[in-house]
């Protein structure tokens, strides 16, 4: 689903992924160096991940494959 939002059971894995680890969405986001409101934005489908920062967010949550590093 390449031009689409990620699907609600990839984001509720991410979430169950989270809450295993016993990490907030805020402390994820820091540890990682990333805004925040991006990973909430992840998580609650309200991006697409297509690129930049909230595509960066969705591979490290899992919600989406990393792109194969080119040869």
């Amino acid at each position: 689903m390449p031009n689409g939002y990620p699907s609600e059971q990839a984001c509720d894995a991410a979430r169950l992924r989270l809450a295993e680890q016993g990490m907030s969405a805020k402390a994820f986001a820091q540890k990682h160096g990333l805004n925040p409101s991006t990973v909430y934005a992840v998580l609650n489908r309200q991006k697409k991940c297509l690129r930049g920062e909230a595509h960066r967010a969705a591979v490290l949550l899992g919600i989406k494959r990393a792109p194969e590093e080119e040869h």
